[in-house]
């Protein structure tokens, strides 16, 4: 998986009457990017469907660094991933894409759901081994500083 998730475009339907990003489509456009890679992870929506194994949010911290106008595109990366028995804790990062600069983050804790029975339950096996291959393979690039929900793992 690729440490960028997502590209998307800044369009009318998703500013306000500050001619700027909307709040609501930040979050919008985090979570499209978080089912990328939930997908990845085997836990998103085809997991959802045909094992009837998924992610509830629990939690979520979002920053808003700098605004995002009509027109300008952004990048959503995962800037860190970590997991214990039955929860992933992740944080996107929107960049500018022509300018570089960091719009905004979205730190989530997540709780992984049995949905025959709607109950939280432990990660399969396969599930930890692609969150624990994706970690090693780029914990270097992750950035843990100021997280949020940091201690919320039970490891």
């Amino acid at each position: 998986m690729n440490m960028i998730l997502k590209t998307e475009k800044v369009i009318k339907e998703y500013t306000d009457y500050n001619n700027h990003l909307n709040v609501a489509y930040y979050v919008r456009i985090f979570d499209i990017a978080a089912d990328v890679m939930l997908d990845n992870f085997n836990m998103g929506g085809e997991s959802a469907k045909g094992n009837k194994k998924t992610t509830f949010v629990a939690e979520m911290y979002t920053t808003y660094n700098q605004e995002v106008r009509l027109g300008e595109e952004v990048e959503t990366h995962v800037t860190y991933v970590d997991h214990d028995k039955k929860r992933i804790h992740y944080r996107l990062s929107m960049f500018h894409k022509e300018k570089k600069y960091l719009a905004a983050t979205n730190e989530v804790l997540s709780l992984y759901v049995d949905l025959s029975k709607r109950k939280v339950v432990e990660f399969d096996p396969d599930r930890i081994k692609l969150m624990d291959d994706f970690i090693k393979n780029n914990s270097s690039k992750f950035n843990s500083e100021k997280l949020f929900f940091s201690g919320k793992l039970k490891k």
